[in-house]
């Protein structure tokens, strides 16, 4: 396990994504506010105002560039929304769970998330 963010390797091509079971396995092992939208791995972050959520997304969007995996981010008063995929394969990789896992590992070791 990989336990700091670095460059993601690509998903290979042809390499097809988790099964719906093996994507619920390996959500047990984040924080309790991701959830399985279809094929994607989903989380809602409260923050105290639209510059909080802000501030967290430019966070985010650092790590994602760092590791080379790019969530879709929605930016709200008082929430951040984080969606990742593994666009190349059609849904949910490990790529999107390390990515997930290191996003965790930043919030808990961040005050205030930002």
């Amino acid at each position: 396990m990989d336990s700091q963010p670095h460059r993601l390797a690509p998903w290979p091509k042809g390499r097809p994504p988790l099964s719906p079971e093996d994507a619920r396995a390996r959500l047990a092992a984040l924080h309790a506010d991701w959830s399985l939208d279809g094929s994607q791995l989903v989380r809602r972050i409260r923050t105290r105002d639209f510059s909080a959520s802000l501030a967290l997304a430019v966070r985010a969007g650092e790590l994602a560039d760092l590791v080379d995996h790019h969530p879709d981010l929605i930016v709200r008063w008082g929430e951040l929304s984080i969606r990742l995929w593994t666009h190349s394969a059609g849904g949910l990789t490990d790529l999107d769970f390390t990515f997930a896992r290191w996003l965790d590992q930043w919030l808990e070791s961040s005050p205030d998330g930002t």
